[in-house]
């Protein structure tokens, strides 16, 4: 056969480009794009064509269609090749004689399987390029082709890289569900994807696979994955069916990629979003994001950078999310027969074609409904019958995007399974008290065999049995076995995850006989209440909270009376509201009073105890009036019935302090918040915990009064022994150092408070991540520290996210609006400082927009009077200044002036802030007597509250200053500036901007900032 081969010329310089067309099956693509990118380095010309073999074209006249392909034709042999249409071996030996035989020398092959191919394949004399390196093989690519073999020299830095040698794996490979053998068809749409995401601009490269249950987004993923894999340095899959999921998978990637990070999850989710953003150490990267089906979820946490992103989901509201959208609809009429026919080859071509047309071209049903019929002796027309008639009147009806079929054509199948292994039923139906998806199974093991339903004992305790019940829900493609539990260093031992769609969950479910359905969801409750990790506040132990609480609703954990099962919900919502997780933990506490003061009673005590954690998650979620509702409902039942020293009703008194700060009710909260610390330190001394959460409410209380001094001792008690009892990265230490360094900055003592902020910020972007709620205070913090210090251009290279406070607010921003909300307290906490930001850096228009929603959104959100809506139109009146509608600003700034006075006081630094501009906006407008009697008033009030050298001290001093040059009063003017310019330049420095500003007489002003209550 040597004797016939015909080589390929090398081309030289000048000569016309010799042709070699590949010719290779769709699963083959990664070797046909490897040999392309070979064979074009050395100068030849290539010519891809894709075998697609119609069953309803004779084999003989499609390889003659092929010998119409220009140069030497090199085929990819692969069982995959001789099995598209599919065809037999005797077809394939027939035609192979025919057309191959007499002209040979056409033809050139390669061999990429070890499995059985037609006999006559020998006429390719194909080489053998498995089971040996990239090197070997083409040196054996090349001598098929009678080509000289010089090995290509490595592409530049920086130059274009080919594709990995297909037997060879990515650099990173995690998590992908194994290569289905079986996968048929999809060849246009895997041409659009490639094409898409090849095409798209670096930072765009998403692409969402949509379409209804049961299509084979999934299955197409995996598909995808393994076929172009080769052209990635990194592929990853992550479970997106929930935020708390996604996050924790995802950072799984950090030690896979070689970043130097802590344990701490949200260290890991930071570095990992991180690299991929840069591209280092990889720029090739695949991230498969699989069952995002709600894009509100985890949209903000989709990286960006050079690599591709590819979603499945049911959900085509992903396009407006940076995202193309594809399609994957139900099987095509030939890709439906040939899938049936490879998966049930005892059937004829017309058999499938009917079967096909009554399960509606499903990929899903075909799949589990060809299986096990390929085993049956019913024919298909038998089993058509089935379907048409019915077997199971009393199948509750399911989703309307499943098929009429599938109804009756998975009771036909749950038949099938309880007549083979009856254990395998009782596992499914075990599985679907879980969440759709990926199932920990594991659980179900630590359950106490005493604990079991009999039924259940021997499947459990019987490793074999086991094992057999989910290699048969395996066999007929019930389920998918998958081992997902990544963060270790050993793969999880069979059945460690299981993959059940959500279809068949759904059908299952509620094709279950009553007596079972509450013995199993007892058995699931149980190991959900087992494996709770029992510390909520420890950021270590969230991952084991983030794999559990997707289950909680389909267990139906809020029905259960049991204790722990109870305790499991607590320590969920406790999670959730630590960990920022508030929009999930509303949800599930609003689900468990509901169904709580119908299960247990309006007044039992699991009922107020699930009260503190609602009502905390509604504070954090800065819904205040349903919280003070709440809290205060709480307090008045639990005093009356247990008394005022009870440290339920204490906690519930410390929840209702907290809703009078929100609601702008310093005064009360303070004196709630006073008398709780005296009980608590009464009761459990001054180490406890909640003696250390109430000396922080006191804090709190006092900043919002403007009593910063006292704020700062109070807080500094709290950081020490919160560092001394818990530790650096607990997340109330973190939340000390917080407040700790934000009343520094109040008072002025700004480095110092930069110092303590800036490592504090480092610390929460480990241990919490970036854009966990207290992470983006402390960054806002830190802005305003280098804002304040007059840092607002000089660099700085710590490598740790923005540095400059431009970068910081825009960011943190950002993030806020994606992770809490544009109506979240926090989020308008940090627009406010971006719109004062833009106003005095020349951004009037960003200005402008943001302060304008910003005093829409506290119109809603605060009744009149709120200290904060107050505050949001005093700035607003200065950007009114800037644009020339100076009438109107005056009005507004008055009645800010007027309403904040009224709110708290007219001593408060915010009055004293707003009469600032007061003044000024009275010395524009002619008022000239105004402005000087009100800027006097100012300094009095601001040295008796503040200290004469507190920088909004100094200011209404420069300012009065420049009143009293209106009045013409020159010797008292220029005395009050000497004086107020050298305490400028002792408290502040000659160089600060503020200095500068006020040596070039410019009049300085004061912008409101709500602060966190």
């Amino acid at each position: 056969m040597s004797g016939a081969r015909k080589p390929v010329e090398p081309t030289g310089k000048g000569a016309a480009k010799q042709t070699v067309t590949i010719h290779f099956a769709g699963f083959n693509r990664a070797w046909a794009a490897w040999i392309g990118d070979r064979l074009e380095r050395r100068g030849l010309r290539v010519v891809h064509l894709r075998w697609e073999s119609p069953a309803d074209v004779p084999l003989v006249d499609l390889l003659n269609d092929l010998k119409l392909a220009e140069g030497r034709i090199l085929i990819v042999v692969s069982d995959w090749y001789f099995q598209l249409g599919p065809r037999s071996h005797e077809e394939w030996n027939e035609a192979l004689r025919e057309v191959v035989g007499p002209d040979p020398a056409r033809f050139a092959a390669v061999s990429v399987t070890t499995a059985a191919v037609p006999a006559a394949a020998a006429v390719l004399a194909p080489v053998g390029l498995t089971n040996m390196g990239a090197e070997e093989a083409e040196r054996r690519l090349l001598d098929r082709l009678d080509l000289p073999y010089e090995p290509l020299a490595e592409p530049a830095a920086g130059g274009r890289r080919g594709p990995r040698f297909p037997a060879s794996m990515p650099d990173v490979w995690g998590a992908v569900p194994r290569r289905n053998t079986r996968f048929t068809g999809r060849e246009p749409l895997f041409n659009d994807a490639y094409n898409l995401l090849l095409n798209s601009e670096p930072g765009t490269g998403v692409l969402t696979l949509h379409g209804m249950s049961g299509v084979g987004k999934t299955q197409f993923a995996a598909e995808y994955a393994h076929r172009f894999g080769s052209e990635y340095d990194v592929v990853w899959w992550v479970n997106a069916e929930s935020r708390v999921t996604y996050r924790r998978q995802l950072a799984e990637l950090a030690p896979k990629l070689g970043l130097q990070t802590g344990q701490e999850y949200g260290e890991r989710l930071r570095a990992v979003r991180d690299s991929l953003r840069r591209g280092e150490p990889y720029s090739r990267w695949l991230l498969i994001l699989d069952g995002a089906d709600e894009p509100d979820q985890i949209w903000d946490m989709v990286p960006s950078g050079p690599g591709h992103v590819v979603i499945t989901s049911r959900n085509p509201e992903w396009s407006e999310h940076n995202s193309r959208l594809l399609e994957v609809p139900v099987y095509a009429r030939d890709e439906s027969v040939a899938f049936i026919r490879r998966r049930a080859p005892r059937l004829t071509e017309p058999e499938a074609e009917q079967l096909a047309e009554a399960l509606e071209h499903l990929p899903l049903l075909l799949d589990q409904t060809a299986g096990w019929l390929n085993d049956s002796d019913m024919s298909v027309a038998e089993y058509i019958d089935l379907l048409d008639e019915g077997v199971d009147s009393h199948v509750v009806k399911v989703s309307a995007d499943f098929p009429l079929a599938f109804q009756t054509a998975w009771s036909i199948l749950l038949n099938k399974l309880r007549d083979t292994v009856p254990e395998s039923v009782d596992l499914l139906r075990l599985c679907t008290f879980f969440a759709p998806g990926f199932i920990p199974v594991r659980l179900l093991r630590e359950v106490p065999s005493d604990e079991l339903p009999e039924q259940l004992v021997r499947l459990f305790n019987d490793p074999l049995l086991w094992n057999r019940a989910i290699n048969q829900l395996r066999t007929y493609s019930v389920v998918r076995l998958e081992s997902h539990e990544i963060a270790g260093d050993e793969p999880a031992s069979s059945g460690e995850s299981l993959y059940l769609h959500r279809m068949v969950h759904q059908i299952v479910h509620k094709d279950m006989p009553d007596a079972d359905r509450q013995e199993f969801v007892d058995v699931v409750r149980r190991a959900l209440a087992a494996a709770d990790p029992r510390r909520p506040t420890e950021p270590d132990l969230w991952p084991g909270y983030a794999e559990i609480a997707p289950h909680l609703k389909h267990a139906d954990v809020l029905r259960s009376r049991d204790p722990q099962v109870q305790r499991l919900v607590f320590n969920c919502l406790r999670y959730m509201y630590v960990s920022g997780e508030y929009r999930s933990g509303i949800k599930l506490a609003e689900r468990a009073l509901k169904a709580w003061r119908e299960l247990l009673g309006a007044s039992h005590p699991r009922i107020w105890e699930l009260t503190y954690h609602y009502t905390n998650l509604l504070r954090g979620g800065g819904d205040y009036v349903r919280s003070e509702a709440l809290s205060r409902a709480a307090v008045d039942h639990l005093r009356e019935e247990r008394g005022n020293q009870d440290l339920e009703h204490l906690r519930a008194a410390a929840g209702l302090a907290g809703d009078l700060r929100g609601l702008g009710r310093y005064d009360e909260a303070q004196h709630i918040s006073q008398w709780v610390l005296g009980s608590y330190r009464e009761l459990l001394g001054e180490q406890d915990s909640r003696t250390l959460s109430a000396l922080n409410n006191v804090a709190v209380s006092l900043r919002l009064l403007g009593w910063y001094r006292e704020a700062l001792d109070v807080d500094k008690q709290a950081m020490e022994a919160r560092r001394q009892f818990l530790r650096a990265r607990h997340p109330y230490t973190i939340h000390s150092e917080i407040s700790y360094a934000i009343d520094l900055r109040l008072l002025g003592r700004y480095a110092e408070a930069e110092s303590i902020q800036s490592k504090n910020v480092h610390e929460s972007r480990l241990a919490l991540g970036r854009d966990h709620p207290r992470t983006l205070k402390g960054e806002y913090n830190l802005a305003l520290c280098r804002y304040r210090m007059g840092e607002r251009d000089r660099r700085r290279d710590r490598g740790d996210g923005p540095q400059e406070p431009a970068a910081l607010f825009a960011s943190v921003l950002e993030r806020g609006e994606r992770v809490l909300g544009e109506t979240h307290p926090d989020t308008l906490v940090f627009a406010t400082a971006q719109s004062c930001y833009a106003r005095e850096h020349g951004d009037i228009d960003l200005a402008r927009e943001l302060s304008e929603a910003i005093v829409a959104r506290y119109e809603v959100l605060h009744a009149d009077g709120h200290p904060f809506l107050a505050g949001a139109r005093a700035n607003h009146a200065l950007i009114l200044r800037n644009v020339g509608e100076r009438e109107h600003s005056h009005a507004l700034v008055e009645q800010a002036l007027a309403e904040m006075t009224e709110a708290v006081g007219e001593s408060h630094p915010w009055t004293l802030g707003i009469a600032l501009n007061a003044s000024a906006l009275r010395n524009l407008m002619g008022d000239v007597e105004g402005a000087a009697e009100l800027s006097g008033r100012t300094v009095t009030r601001a040295i008796d509250w503040l200290g004469r050298t507190h920088p909004l001290t100094l200011s209404t001093r420069v300012a009065h200053a420049a009143d009293l040059r209106g009045l013409r009063d020159r010797r008292q003017a220029e005395k009050v500036e000497l004086e107020a310019l050298s305490d400028l330049d002792a408290t502040l420095g000659s160089k600060h901007s503020h200095t500068v500003s006020a040596r070039a007489r410019n009049r300085p002003y004061w912008d409101f900032e709500p602060q966190s209550t």
